[in-house]
């Protein structure tokens, strides 16, 4: 009997939180506090790979790039170079502080990291409307040079006047790359960091060769379809809060511990769950049930081996959900 296999994908605050400069010791730090809380699935028996976001740091590679340029006439990197970058970065931070985890647990365990490129489609539709904000923050005039001279698009940023920021599309994941592979070294019991910020996008032209894309996959959603590609019996989305909420901080707040394929669909046609913040989590939890998943849980990183705490989003309630829920 094959053991179960679970995909967890790490947000990109369990790596880098919102309030720190992004120094290495703190990422360090951030990546030790969260993996310690995946070794309970290894001791459960669990087959695991691991996802991560990388917002924060290829957000900081792109500003690197652009620090390069001015002040050393270094060209820019294109951004699917910047996603492999970061890729390895965060692959080798997770995978060396990992391999110390186990050690100290007493368990013998291979790590792998794979620099994973996610094939999209190039008529996807996102590529008519980028929304995916990146890199630094610029004024307007700076925005319409780099217009002209690079072909970016800016949008105004909100949350800074007179701010304008890059913007690139986020096309869906339709096939990610060597995923057989991945499957047979996690079947294998080697744990795999895989699908690193969503994966590095390309896409095929007329001949089936690999093409680079100018864009950024939602690491959920290529988590969650990995995971359904291998078969994986149970994903698991690690963010910030311990369960998803209907009415999140409003005055009607309700948690919702367990839902069906039905209801979180009612949710989100009624709009409860934000498209900045949990709309796509629970996306992908709905993408990774209904191509054969068998769970898809969203929870807080420190609450993990709590079985009691999480959104739990499966096809059918059963009874227990049920009563749960009363």
């Amino acid at each position: 009997m094959k053991n179960k296999l679970a995909v967890v994908a790490l947000g990109g605050n369990a790596l880098l939180r919102g309030n720190q400069k992004g120094t290495v010791e703190e990422q360090i730090q951030n990546t030790v506090d969260t993996l310690e809380n995946l070794i309970f699935l290894v001791k459960e028996g669990y087959d695991v790979i691991i996802a991560h976001g990388n917002g924060p740091q290829v957000g900081n590679i792109l500003m690197r790039n652009d620090a390069g340029e001015q002040l050393y006439n270094i060209p820019q990197m294109p951004l699917d170079i910047d996603v492999a970058d970061s890729q390895g970065g965060i692959g080798y931070m997770i995978e060396r502080n990992l391999r110390n985890i186990l050690k100290q647990n007493g368990i013998e365990k291979d790590v792998v990291t794979l620099v994973t490129q996610v094939v999209v489609d190039k008529n996807d539709p996102a590529f008519a409307n980028p929304l995916k904000r990146v890199g630094k923050i610029y004024n307007k005039e700076q925005a319409d040079k780099l217009t002209v001279e690079k072909g970016w698009i800016f949008k105004e940023e909100v949350k800074t006047d007179g701010g304008w920021r890059r913007v690139v599309p986020s096309p869906k994941p339709i096939r990610v790359l060597n995923e057989k592979v991945i499957e047979s070294l996690a079947r294998q019991g080697n744990i795999v960091i895989t699908v690193g910020g969503g994966g590095i996008p390309v896409s095929e032209d007329e001949n089936g060769n690999l093409c680079p894309v100018e864009a950024v996959i939602d690491k959920d959603l290529a988590s969650a379809l990995i995971g359904a590609r291998i078969k994986a019996d149970e994903f698991y989305i690690l963010t910030d809060v311990s369960f998803v909420y209907h009415d999140f901080r409003g005055p009607n707040e309700k948690k919702l511990e367990f839902l069906n394929h039905a209801d979180t669909m009612k949710y989100m046609e009624d709009g409860t769950f934000a498209e900045g913040s949990m709309a796509p989590k629970i996306r992908a939890c709905l993408s990774f049930i209904e191509n054969g998943g068998g769970k898809s849980v969203i929870t807080e990183a420190t609450k993990l081996v709590d079985r009691s705490y999480g959104t739990k989003i499966t096809m059918e309630y059963d009874k227990n959900d049920v009563e749960h829920n009363a």
